[in-house]
């Protein structure tokens, strides 16, 4: 039972033709337990004990990483060895590195490391969101058991947010804390910011493809096995004229301003301490087109079915142009009845360290419905593990 892991064909083998609609989402960090992710998802008080149980145990690197999509997809056709894809999807996709120090600087500030060094090397965040529009179709009767399908994708880009600090970058803050050197090696891109963030903005264009191919074959062990690779959003986004980007390679000393009186504020001073006047100043800016490649998902999966009803699945994952960690995985998928499956997820790696997730899927001859999580360790004991995700599928068969 396919899942999370946001392509459209891989539901194909138990829906059919059909229409669906599919939501997931999966964020995580080897560094942030959930206690505190969640704190930025459902709101509420941050306390040191939180804090303190994250910053106790991360590495001097850590990985960050959110993806968010839903999607309309369907398919059709007449023909029986082929079959039509349309769809309309959203995605988010967010990734990033920080360095332990970054961490403890956003969430104690500097004030507890008085006449201390603290690197920011190798922090970045890079943050997309697109809207696509997909065409495609499957060939589901290639020697009457393979599969392959291919589909193009017109991406409209939305939002783009990008910075990565260099080898180099710092912040200093000198005994008495009366002095701050920051030692700024940084690039930072934006998509057009005078654009309003709504699910209509266009700030760039693009286009992408995935490829899936399937096919059993008889192996050693069990009644048979299957092997699946799938590889998707293999694209770039073109970002227009009014496209941002900053650089810097200098350093800023920071020591206060002088005011000889309150009361005699001059528009001067104000003009010194704003914010845009200190971006200007400390970083070189210009507006030009670029291009951005999107994370592209990589998907190997072999299954094999042991019994009528139980099959085990081994697989690997891994996302292109991010910060993803090469994931390894098995899900152990056991049939109930003859519309009812469930499977258990085991899984180390990707933004997170161990995984471990559910869920069960109903298949009739008119509905297909899915529901799980390859995370659900997020839910159960959020202080003491990394990761949450969920996903969720309901299509409606046509027939055949």
């Amino acid at each position: 039972m396919f899942s999370q892991y946001n392509s459209e064909f891989l539901n194909f083998e138990k829906t059919g033709r059909s229409i669906s609609i599919n939501g997931e989402y999966e964020l995580g960090s080897n560094g942030i337990y959930n206690s505190l992710l969640n704190k930025f998802i459902y709101g509420g008080y941050i306390d040191k004990k939180t804090k303190d149980a994250s910053d106790n145990s991360m590495k001097n690197l850590n990985v960050m990483g959110a993806n968010m999509n839903y999607d309309v997809s369907l398919f059709f056709g007449r023909k029986s060895k082929y079959s039509y894809l349309i769809g309309f999807k959203d995605q988010r996709i967010f990734n990033a590195s920080y360095t332990k120090d970054f961490y403890e600087l956003v969430f104690y500030g500097n004030k507890p490391y008085l006449d201390e060094t603290k690197n920011l090397s190798g922090s970045n965040i890079n943050s997309l969101r697109f809207q696509e529009l997909k065409l495609g179709f499957i060939w589901h009767k290639i020697d009457t058991t393979a599969k392959v399908g291919v589909s193009i994708s017109l991406l409209k880009g939305q939002q783009l947010f990008y910075v990565k600090a260099k080898e180099g970058s710092s912040l200093h803050t000198n005994a008495d804390g009366t002095e701050l050197i920051f030692n700024s090696d940084f690039t930072m891109a934006l998509s057009d910011t005078t654009i309003k963030k709504n699910p209509f903005a266009y700030t760039g264009l693009g286009a992408s493809a995935d490829i899936f191919f399937e096919t059993p074959y008889k192996g050693k062990l069990g009644k048979g096995s299957v092997l699946t690779v799938n590889a998707n959003n293999i694209g770039f986004l073109h970002w227009f004229d009014n496209s941002v980007q900053y650089s810097s390679d200098s350093t800023f000393k920071f020591d206060g301003y002088h005011i000889d009186n309150l009361l005699d504020l001059k528009d001067s001073t104000l003009a010194a301490i704003n914010r845009d006047s200190i971006i200007r100043g400390t970083t070189n800016a210009h507006k030009e087109s670029f291009n951005v490649n999107i994370p592209t998902n990589l998907l190997i999966i072999n299954k094999i079915q042991f019994t009528n009803k139980f099959a085990l699945g081994v697989g690997f994952r891994y996302l292109f142009n991010s910060n993803f960690k090469p994931y390894f995985f098995t899900d152990a998928e056991y049939q109930f009845t003859s519309k009812l499956t469930g499977s258990l997820h085991v899984a180390y790696g990707g933004y997170t360290k161990l995984n471990v997730g559910l869920a069960f899927s109903y298949n009739s001859k008119n509905w297909y419905l899915k529901l799980g999580s390859n995370s659900i360790q997020g839910y159960i004991s959020p202080k003491n593990t990394y990761g949450q995700g969920m996903f969720v599928s309901i299509a409606k068969k046509f027939k055949r």
